[in-house]
């Protein structure tokens, strides 16, 4: 379907690894110190997808959807000690998914380029990628301060096929939420979804992707082949 395609763009959380353990840990760290009330995990997973502030701003008002701002005095040292926090547990429960080392993989030995577009903090992507051992498999990682803006906007995809010397319509995205098919869509770029990401409770199937899988290793039929090389 895609084999005609050069540049794979990855999301990161809720698609290559499962970061959530480790951020409600550095969230309710942050809201213990200011005397908040904590949430348990379920909770925090729906609330993961619009980077680091967005997922701050979620704790402190505690809910999802944001109709109004927290108070700035509050949400700055929130966010200082929130990053102060997840920096000390960063790799301490996140891990991969299952297929996704041997699926990165097989999709390098057949010639694809692949890079991260995440709208987490790049300061926290290279030690996860190289606590996990996948960084070697990615020649860029666009994360979600790297830009002036971040998905859903398509800027961070244009700029990771502009940067690789990629046309948009030899790239695909692979993500898990409305973030990633939004972007992908505005930036003309076809988009699969993984059926087990963090995308607030809601059916990705729902959300437009032009494929969805429910395992990593499936896309592998995508991009030249069938997944019988995941055995070897």
């Amino acid at each position: 379907m895609f084999n005609d395609r050069e540049l794979l763009l990855f999301d990161l959380d809720g698609t290559l690894i499962d970061s959530v353990p480790d951020l409600a840990k550095a969230l309710n760290a942050t809201l213990e110190e200011l005397d908040l009330r904590t949430y348990d995990e379920a909770t925090i997973r729906t609330w993961i997808g619009n980077g680091a502030a967005m997922l701050l701003k979620r704790g402190l008002l505690g809910k999802r959807e944001i109709d109004r701002e927290p108070e700035r005095e509050l949400f700055d040292r929130a966010q200082a000690l929130f990053l102060e926090r997840y920096a000390a547990v960063l790799n301490d429960a996140t891990g991969l998914y299952p297929e996704v080392g041997e699926t990165l993989r097989i999709l390098r030995e057949r010639g694809y380029r692949m890079a991260i577009v995440t709208n987490k903090p790049s300061q926290f992507v290279a030690p996860i990628l190289e606590n996990l051992g996948i960084d070697a498999f990615f020649e860029r990682v666009v994360g979600g301060e790297d830009l002036p803006r971040k998905k859903p906007d398509p800027l961070p995809l244009l700029h990771c096929c502009e940067a690789s010397g990629c046309r948009p319509e030899r790239a695909v995205m692979i993500g898990d939420s409305s973030n990633d098919i939004l972007a992908a869509q505005a930036a003309g770029i076809p988009v699969i979804a993984v059926a087990y990401g963090y995308d607030a409770g809601r059916s990705v199937r729902e959300l437009g992707a032009d494929a969805v899988v429910e395992r990593f290793g499936e896309i592998l039929r995508f991009f030249g082949g069938d997944e019988g090389e995941r055995d070897r």
